[in-house]
């Protein structure tokens, strides 16, 4: 990201972004199941193409292609706005990205339970790979840790805007300064 050419973030912009994010994280924290109307209908279509591109390649590879599929589409999208410089929209799909991470917690936390209702009704990605991997007693508490990273990292996202507003906001000061002796 070229800073000449980046958005600035304005204290205007952080405190907009707050206040949706906000509203985002009470949502994902009152759905039931957390389930956000909307956004993770999209993260579940992801989801879904995942299978299937990856399917295509491979079969033994097709239940890691839903996960993968979901997780994609927003990092695509940040380096899309990275390059634009585009900050705000960067945090935003960050966001996104480990705001996937809680419906992954939920679908892998399933994985011995089997009682989410999985759409086309086929095999359950999470216990079809818990059990390649050997650690399907460990479901929960796997489950646990990247609920927690998801958690976290849609905080780091949120805190990465604010150092890049605190950033901006000082890059502007010698020119404000300047712009008050003259």
């Amino acid at each position: 990201m070229d800073h000449d050419q980046a958005e600035v973030v304005t204290p205007k912009k952080l405190i907009g972004f707050a206040m949706g994010v906000g509203l985002f994280l009470v949502l994902v924290a009152l759905s039931p199941r957390g389930f956000v109307f909307g956004v993770d209908h999209a993260n579940l279509l992801f989801h879904e193409a995942g299978h299937v591109f990856v399917g295509f390649f491979s079969q033994r590879l097709e239940p890691y292609g839903g996960t993968l599929g979901q997780l994609v589409f927003p990092v695509a999208l940040a380096v899309s706005f990275w390059r634009k410089g585009r900050k705000v929209a960067v945090a935003a799909c960050w966001i996104w990205f480990f705001e996937n991470w809680l419906n992954i917690a939920r679908y892998m936390a399933d994985a011995r339970a089997l009682e989410l209702r999985l759409v086309g009704g086929g095999q359950h990605d999470w216990n079809t790979i818990f059990h390649r991997w050997n650690v399907l007693q460990y479901d929960t508490q796997i489950a646990a840790w990247v609920d927690a990273i998801g958690w976290v990292g849609m905080g780091l996202a949120g805190l990465w805007l604010a150092w890049q507003a605190w950033q901006d906001y000082h890059r502007a000061l010698p020119e404000r300064e300047h712009a008050r002796v003259f």
